[in-house]
């Protein structure tokens, strides 16, 4: 085992890639958008597999269920932002501090809320997301950058689709609490 350590890039730091042709200050801008999407995609995902772990109730296979494609795809799409943060000359943000810090959305803490109160957090969170998400693919879009913004567009259909989702089991007649306990 080698006990020589040689960073190689540093966070941060952008290398020009000959291949792709962005020019290096485009791509530093929409490097820092990527790892903003990143650390909001990670502290998404860390609060709904929470609510995945810890949801009761009447309606509680279809949301763990739910819940967990939501997470996966929250996952799925955080690593499609890194590899493009990556391809373009970027390091992708890593390690919890880093990403809660990074990011725009707030974990909403380590406590178990009832689950509407916990889906009105998602719905909250997404909002942010989303919007996020539209201002940097019109970024990519205005700095050149087709791929990086198709790719964010692929993905915000999945983000979108699930906060259409929480946004119906949010309806009135859904999470019924027992009149026992209200």
């Amino acid at each position: 085992m080698s006990t020589q350590e040689t960073v190689r890039q540093q966070y941060g730091e952008v290398e020009e890639s000959e291949a792709l042709r962005l020019d290096a200050d485009k791509a530093e801008q929409i490097i820092d958008a990527l790892n903003t999407d990143l650390a909001n995609a990670y502290v998404m995902y860390h609060q709904l597999h929470k609510h995945h772990w810890n949801v009761e109730g009447a309606e509680f296979r279809d949301l763990h269920i739910f819940l967990q494609e939501a997470y996966e795809n929250m996952e799925a799409g955080a690593d499609m932002i890194a590899e493009r943060a990556q391809a373009i000359g970027g390091v992708p943000i890593a390690g919890p501090a880093n990403q809660e810090e990074h990011a725009t959305v707030e974990f909403e803490g380590e406590d178990v809320y009832d689950i509407r109160t916990s889906l009105q957090n998602d719905m909250e969170a997404y909002g942010t997301i989303i919007e996020g998400m539209r201002d940097h693919i019109q970024l990519a879009a205005n700095l050149g950058d087709p791929t990086t913004e198709h790719i964010l567009k692929e993905i915000l259909v999945d983000i979108e689709e699930d906060a259409h989702h929480i946004e119906h089991y949010l309806e009135d007649d859904t999470l019924v609490l027992d009149s026992a306990t209200r």
